[in-house]
């Protein structure tokens, strides 16, 4: 099968979401300007750089009480800085409950029963027993082809590690098996880790 995607698929759902996959799940945390809470989910979401660590997530589609987009793009383009919380295999339903399209005054992690912790180089909040928090100061936002698309990039100023994720000095994702998405509705998780050396290692 071929097809472009300006002809359309003819299949019943659109493959693309399914191609590139798993893709990791940026849970995102921001707070509004007049202290308002938001948490929800990005599976266009992966690290871009090591020095600095860089990040990046993408937006795609509107909220009809935010201008031309959706909480957590316009918190952050209102703040400056976001923090991406790491999702493991056990909040998967709680993670699911926040990707609804709340009115922006919802506080999903309150909602949600998420306890929540405070980021230490940004004002923002984060979830407090993630495996993981990346602190992120917002550095551009691109619009993209098609109208509400949009990527964020922030630059990475302080991460938070869950002590029982760490194992023998390395971040084990073993311990706490991370979400990813897959295509329409399909999700899975890291449960099996395996080691291949790079030509010319030792």
């Amino acid at each position: 099968m071929f097809y472009r995607p300006e002809d359309g698929h003819g299949l019943p759902h659109n493959p693309f979401s399914a191609i590139v996959a798993p893709r990791p799940i940026a849970w995102i945390s921001t707070r509004g300007t007049d202290g308002s809470e938001n948490l929800a989910p990005y599976s266009f979401f992966n690290a871009v750089a090591y020095t600095p660590p860089q990040v990046m997530f993408a937006t795609t589609g509107k909220k009809h009480d935010r201008e031309g987009t959706k909480d957590t793009l316009a918190n952050i383009r209102d703040t400056g800085v976001f923090a991406v919380n790491i999702v493991e295999f056990a909040k998967r339903e709680v993670m699911n409950l926040t990707s609804g399209p709340w009115d922006k005054d919802v506080d999903e992690a309150e909602m949600a029963g998420i306890a929540r912790g405070e980021c230490d180089t940004i004002n923002c909040g984060r979830i407090a027993d993630a495996p993981a928090t990346l602190e992120c100061k917002l550095t551009q936002i691109v619009d993209l082809q098609g109208p509400n698309n949009r990527v964020a990039f922030g630059e990475v100023t302080g991460i938070h590690l869950r002590d029982d994720c760490i194992v023998d000095g390395r971040f084990d994702v073993t311990r706490f098996q991370p979400l990813a998405r897959l295509g329409y509705r399909d999700f899975t998780h890291v449960s099996e880790v395996f080691v291949m050396q790079r030509p010319g290692e030792t």
